[in-house]
């Protein structure tokens, strides 16, 4: 018997992305919390993918993001 994994997909609106360095800073950040299985994010359109196992902390995603240098303006 095996257990269906549920994951939790959100999408955030991150300012200040212009390259694939800034893609890369910001994966690395989130990546780096509990739960998160995997990130995806866009510097052409400021969207950044995060899939989860649970419903991520929204402060700590903020400070993750903050730490990379960016900013988030927005969760969806």
């Amino acid at each position: 018997m095996t257990a269906e994994t549920k994951t939790v997909t959100t999408v955030y609106q991150v300012s200040g992305m212009t390259c694939g360095h800034c893609e890369g800073a910001v994966t690395g950040e989130l990546s780096a919390l509990e739960g998160v299985v995997s990130v995806q994010a866009v510097a052409a359109t400021g969207q950044v993918t995060v899939v989860s196992d649970a419903p991520l902390d929204e402060s700590a995603v903020r400070e993750a993001i903050d730490e990379a240098g960016y900013e988030l303006t927005a969760s969806a």
